[in-house]
């Protein structure tokens, strides 16, 4: 018993942990966060993310601002991703790589425009268990001569509101208009009478914004959320939304010996219309003679979930490994990521996944496996 309070106290919490506790929220470790796994059930998340709105504590996510001059071409040099592109209010999902092409982490860059001194400002959002490792890799390869880099992470609370009405619960908290906001849009806003910033920009495949305030901004706004009757989500339906809509899960869908072409993230590399970027020589390489592996989506036959970790088969032999696997509860069936064989890797391939020691016939489909009609445009 010691042994399980010791553990509990090493973990971090966000400012948002109490409210958990209060919502007697089943909590787990994840990435050195004390997390809400689930508040009143996986179900009935999923289903509020998918049909009406939910939300989620995703304060333990790494959060940094940067501004200097020439910023954005400092950071063009770190991700394959054409960021110049970016007009003021608009934000890019991507990759920092490794001289190997393989992905350090998946980041969302903010771009929030220059001042009349020709000063630029971002902000990035990365992975809570990648932070440390992400904000040593910025520091090491950017001008800190001519870029100030701070760490919001612990000085903020983040909050996911995710849904086809998440705007409808939002917009009464805040001062400006959202409807204009397009998908990957942000702004400095007002909320509750304090400063905010929100984007339109989630990761379960619908609608929804993303919120960074102050921590006691943070507890108001949940409490204001819940009271107007946004379902509390966890950990768990945030893995079976992000599933469903094919987004990455970093360490196990894409990590560091992962290029984004292996992993289908070909449209965040833009060889032909920027400079020269960390693994550009590699991903240039692999684009002309094609990858070896492919991660591909599966439907597995009958009511088998393809877990983490499971072998993939053809013929009876082992050619790739399964990422990803839940049973979706809006499609009714198992689904899951896997790496396989590019000749393998084609819509409509017949393969079998091992499950508990037996193999059952699993099918490569279609990636997202579901695409939400609610998501707004770019």
């Amino acid at each position: 018993m010691a042994n399980q309070e010791d553990n509990a106290q090493s973990l971090a919490r966000t400012p948002l942990y109490q409210l958990g506790v209060e919502l007697k929220a089943r909590l787990t470790s994840f990435g050195g966060w004390e997390m809400p796994v689930q508040f009143s059930g996986i179900s009935r998340e999923h289903e509020a993310g998918r049909n009406t709105a939910g939300m989620f504590d995703i304060s333990h996510m790494g959060k940094f601002t940067l501004q200097g001059k020439n910023l954005i071409s400092q950071l063009q040099s770190l991700v394959p991703s054409d960021l110049s592109r970016l007009q003021p209010g608009q934000a890019q999902y991507t990759v920092l790589l490794n001289p190997q092409a393989g992905i350090i982490d998946d980041i969302i860059v903010y771009y929030q425009g220059e001042d009349t001194t020709g000063t630029q400002r971002a902000f990035i959002i990365v992975n809570a268990a990648t932070s440390s490792k992400d904000k040593a890799w910025l520091l090491q390869h950017l001008d800190l001569d001519n870029v100030q880099f701070q760490d919001l992470s612990p000085d903020k609370a983040l909050i996911a509101v995710q849904g086809p009405k998440a705007i409808k619960y939002l917009q009464p908290l805040v001062q400006e208009d959202l409807q204009p906001i397009k998908a990957f849009g942000h702004l400095e806003a007002t909320l509750l009478g304090k400063p905010a910033f929100l984007a339109r920009t989630g990761y379960t495949g619908e609608d929804g914004f993303e919120v960074m305030v102050d921590p006691d901004v943070g507890v108001e706004l949940w409490r204001n959320l819940y009271k107007a009757g946004v379902i509390p989500c966890g950990l768990g339906a945030r893995d079976t939304l992000r599933l469903e809509a094919a987004m990455a899960l970093y360490g196990q869908d894409i990590d560091d010996i992962t290029t984004p072409l292996e992993a289908g993230l070909g449209w965040l590399v833009h060889l032909d219309t920027k400079g020269d970027f960390i693994g550009r020589e590699v991903l240039a390489q692999q684009k002309a003679a094609g990858v070896q592996r492919r991660l591909v989506g599966l439907q597995t036959q009958g009511r088998n979930i393809a877990r983490h970790g499971y072998q993939v088969l053809s013929a009876g032999k082992v050619v790739g490994e399964v990422t990803s696997g839940t049973l979706s509860p809006t499609l009714g069936y198992p689904i899951a990521l896997a790496y396989v064989p590019t000749q393998l890797a084609t819509v409509g391939q017949q393969l079998e996944v091992e499950i508990r020691g037996k193999a059952y016939p699993s099918v490569v489909v279609k990636r997202p496996f579901y695409r939400s009609k609610n998501r707004v445009a770019n």
